[in-house]
């Protein structure tokens, strides 16, 4: 496993946030933290950055521990949910910000700058501030940055939520493709079953602060372990999904 959580547990203010949570992520897999509003998943994404400390247990990445590293030193790349674009800086000065920080070569960051402008079909909008975006071009951007300093792990949070309901299934298709693309094991947080049974390849189900259920959308939808996870998922909607992706698929061949 490329990301594994060892028995964590985590506590704010008495509230117990994670429960002996304990799942892995092999490398390359695209993995959904998928629960209702509150069940833990966000706590666990932080955790995984650095931003908050697990209480007890342990959290590896690519077999080495990392609980007392800082974020900043995990190798990772965080996707936020308000895309947390700089408004004063262009498309091309946001997607390089990180390669400065790594105070990389000028030539470097162009040819790196340029190479992601492409992966994200925006090579001739460089120029333009974050305000003369659409909430989708903004959200490819907010994926380039991450992905700019090559991290080895890309985290996700709720990457659509602030985006127009009509270009959510375009982007939850690009990101799949990118992801493939770029191929680097990545995690995302979601309540929306239909983005976490079209995007993911491995879906981990939380509730109250606990793994219900780690398996593919199928094992999940035809297989539920507990009975929270047979109330929680809705397996008509993944049917009619299933039958959608199959049409789209013999269309396209």
């Amino acid at each position: 496993m490329y990301v594994e959580m060892r028995h964590i547990h985590k506590t704010f203010d008495g509230f117990l946030a994670s429960k002996d949570v304990s799942f892995g992520v092999e490398e390359g897999r695209l993995a959904a933290l998928l629960g209702p509003s509150g069940s833990g998943k966000t706590t666990i994404l932080r955790m995984i950055a650095g931003l908050d400390r697990p209480d007890s247990g342990d959290i590896l990445i690519n077999g080495v521990k990392v609980n007392d590293l800082p974020g900043s030193k995990r190798g990772i790349g965080f996707v936020f949910q308000n895309y947390a674009l700089f408004r004063y800086m262009t498309v091309t000065d946001n997607i390089a910000f990180g390669l400065e920080v790594q105070k990389k070569s000028k030539n470097e960051i162009k040819d790196r700058v340029e190479e992601l402008l492409e992966l994200i079909s925006m090579k001739d909008l460089g120029k333009r501030y974050p305000h003369q975006l659409s909430g989708g071009q903004r959200q490819r951007v907010a994926f380039a940055r991450a992905l700019a300093p090559n991290p080895r792990l890309l985290l996700l949070d709720e990457p659509f939520a602030a985006i127009d309901a009509k270009v959510r299934r375009e982007l939850r298709t690009w990101l799949r493709e990118m992801i493939g693309r770029v191929g680097i094991t990545s995690i995302f947080v979601t309540h929306d079953q239909e983005e976490a049974m079209e995007v993911a390849d491995t879906i981990i189900i939380t509730n109250q602060g606990s793994v219900e259920q780690i398996g593919t959308p199928e094992e999940i939808c035809e297989n539920p372990a507990t009975r929270f996870v047979e109330s929680f998922v809705d397996v008509e909607r993944y049917e009619v999904m299933k039958q959608i992706r199959k049409s789209e698929k013999n269309k396209n061949s």
